[in-house]
């Protein structure tokens, strides 16, 4: 997995690539520029659209000017740079990149004022001005010609980070920097661009690589880490000879009520399709007619408001919540499960019914799963009005309790009882369908019975059911959770096979 890094960080992977490789400032700069470029041109290939290029005067600014000089060079004629002098300081890179642009035939205006921003025409435009290391909203002049750009509507590309977005930290809830459509940014995405606060700044990013050494930014520790395809490659085992349904476990999905057997189904389905030796499912009377026409494979467990589960320790791993409904026999049976002291797979109605019975809680066995979505996990720890916010204290109870807990979102936080981080980076908005998070919940029933540890089950059950999504979204505008279920053995397979 790649270390994500805090501005801070990302300055001393700079530093200590310039001492130790060894490069240049100046080289390294352009190293960036030029990956900026390659990324830009693969974008906006009409090399007769007009360019306007807003650089401050630190190293930001440095970067763009370098960026302009390129773009002249790979045939864009109609460039203009636009350099932002709001202050006596520059940076050394950025004198002798403006040294260098000065002698080339680009077009340069000055802008002491906001007042000084007129007639802008260009079609693009690239934001080099202020760079990554802020702590709180513009202000001033800053603010004013930021508003002016925006104003514009036109497609703006950030040069690592849009000028006003906080890398990291609390993001304020009225954001007035730069509004990009996409940010290219070095060697790795910023913490702040898996928070759905972010899609105020831009609409996308991309990730070029210039080179840092990886070895120095793998060795740093911000607490938060991206899971890569090679992780999940690494954990996944493969099926041996002579083994039998015994060996990948049994699984009881506790789900479903009168109106919610959907939950039931798609739960127990996602289970089957993870590899699960046997799965039971608890649920009502109502249920079995539709249970045993959709999934003749699982075996059920009729349920009424007298159940308890007489010998929960024969299941490998027992997951309940989704469709459950909250009424006082599920909370009775939900009790009686955690005071056995089994760990638990926890979602849906089963959270909910936590959230009104915070004294359980701090009885949960440990390496129990809890899968929120935002105002689930709200409900279970309190309001929360940011992300990053929400996220620490995800991370601060998951180490508290020694659970682990799955903060679902686009990007879904994985928070371990060790207090890292891990952010999913599979999924997609074509997902944003009912039942995913049944879906979620089985694949990680499924692995826990088959022997994973509970964090390397979230791991894989995240990045699983986000590929399964991704591959689907190829062929799909929108997702079902039956299709996600039904393909990720598939996923498995060809992950397992590499």
């Amino acid at each position: 997995m790649r270390t994500l890094l805090t501005s801070a960080q990302m300055r001393s992977a700079d530093q200590f690539t310039i001492a130790n490789k060894p490069i240049a400032s100046i080289d390294l700069m352009e190293k960036a520029a030029r990956a900026f470029v390659q990324s830009f041109l693969r974008d906006e290939f009409d090399t007769n659209k007009s360019v306007a290029i807003f650089c401050g005067k630190g190293n930001n600014g440095g970067d763009g000017l370098a960026i302009a000089h390129l773009l002249i060079a790979n045939g864009y004629e109609n460039i203009k740079v636009y350099i932002v002098d709001f202050g006596k300081k520059q940076s050394d890179d950025f004198a002798i990149n403006l040294q260098r642009i000065e002698e080339t035939r680009c077009k340069k205006t000055i802008i002491n004022a906001p007042a000084d921003l007129k007639n802008i025409k260009a079609d693009l435009i690239i934001d080099a001005i202020l760079g990554s290391g802020l702590n709180k909203p513009l202000s001033g002049a800053f603010e004013e010609l930021v508003q002016m750009i925006n104003k514009l509507n036109k497609k703006v590309y950030a040069v690592d980070v849009p000028t006003g977005f906080f890398t990291e930290g609390k993001l304020p809830k009225d954001y007035n920097g730069i509004k990009a459509y996409k940010t290219i940014c070095f060697q790795r995405p910023k913490i702040n661009f898996f928070f759905p606060e972010s899609a105020t700044a831009t609409e996308k990013y991309e990730v070029v690589d210039i080179d840092l050494d990886e070895t120095f930014i793998q060795k740093q520790d911000s607490g938060f880490y991206l899971l890569e395809e090679s992780d999940i490659e690494k954990l996944l085992k493969p099926r041996k000879l002579f083994s039998h349904k015994g060996t990948y476990g049994h699984v009881l999905i506790i789900a479903g009520n009168t109106n919610t057997m959907g939950a039931a189904l798609l739960s127990s389905m996602a289970c089957l399709h993870t590899g699960a030796g046997l799965t039971t499912a608890c649920i009502p009377q109502s249920g079995l007619i539709a249970l045993n026409t959709t999934l003749p494979e699982v075996m059920a467990l009729v349920r009424d408001e007298y159940t308890r589960i007489e010998n929960p320790k024969k299941y490998q791993a027992i997951a309940i919540g989704p469709g459950l409904g909250t009424a006082p026999e599920n909370e009775k049976l939900l009790e009686s499960l955690i005071m056995a002291g089994q760990a638990l797979i926890i979602d849906a109605d089963a959270l909910n019914i936590l959230g009104e019975r915070s004294d359980l809680i701090d009885k949960l066995a440990p390496n129990s799963v809890l899968t929120p979505h935002m105002k689930e996990f709200d409900r279970l720890f309190g309001e929360h009005d940011h992300w990053w916010d929400r996220v620490e204290r995800a991370k601060e109870q998951a180490r508290r309790l020694k659970i682990v807990i799955v903060l679902k979102n686009q990007y879904t936080f994985i928070c371990l009882p060790t207090g890292k981080v891990l952010v999913n980076p599979t999924g997609n908005p074509a997902m944003a369908q009912g039942g995913m998070g049944d879906i979620l919940t089985g694949i990680i029933a499924g692995f826990v019975a088959q022997k994973y540890a509970a964090t390397d089950a979230a791991i894989l059950a995240c990045y699983i059911h986000g590929k399964a999504g991704d591959g689907l979204a190829h062929e799909h505008f929108v997702i079902t959770a039956s299709q996600v279920a039904t393909r990720v053995s598939k996923e498995i397979k060809m992950l397992i096979s590499k």
